[in-house]
């Protein structure tokens, strides 16, 4: 009999260790996805932020909400000038253009040097290659297209 009580007082103490071992990867595992966590949201926040500076005057990321400047909703992936309900210019319209990052990059920096005759007067682009990342990095959390 001791020895049936002492070996249910192992089990029981082994599966106690193991439960304990696995709250503690868990908590290991949580505190060290926190950082990443935070930093979307503060990527997101600056994102939302450099988007409300630079663009939202004329643009928004509401899908069907045409502005001065056509909605960007989902527009990675979109080709330029296709959005329908929207009156572009004939150079946006005649851009032969498909807005992925790289595009999207150059155009935020300097629009009249990626389709001349656009629209986008007075804006007149973006310095900052980090803010454009972050502005299109931004963008792309919409949702590809």
């Amino acid at each position: 009999m001791a020895i049936a009580g002492a070996l249910t007082s192992v089990v029981m103490m082994d599966t106690i260790g193991m439960a304990v071992s696995i709250l503690l990867w868990a908590a290991v595992l949580a505190l060290a996805t926190a950082p990443a966590i935070g930093q979307d949201k503060a990527n997101t926040d600056a994102g939302q932020l450099l988007f409300n500076n630079a663009c939202r005057t004329c643009h928004t990321l509401r899908d069907g909400d045409n502005r001065l400047g056509p909605n960007l909703h989902r527009i990675i992936g979109r080709k330029a000038g296709s959005l329908a309900g929207y009156a572009y210019s004939d150079a946006m319209k005649n851009a032969d253009l498909v807005w992925d990052k790289a595009t999207l990059d150059r155009f935020i920096a300097n629009p009249d040097q990626v389709v001349p005759g656009n629209n986008m007067k007075p804006y007149g682009g973006h310095a900052s290659a980090e803010e454009r990342a972050t502005i299109i990095a931004f963008l792309e959390a919409s949702g590809p297209n």
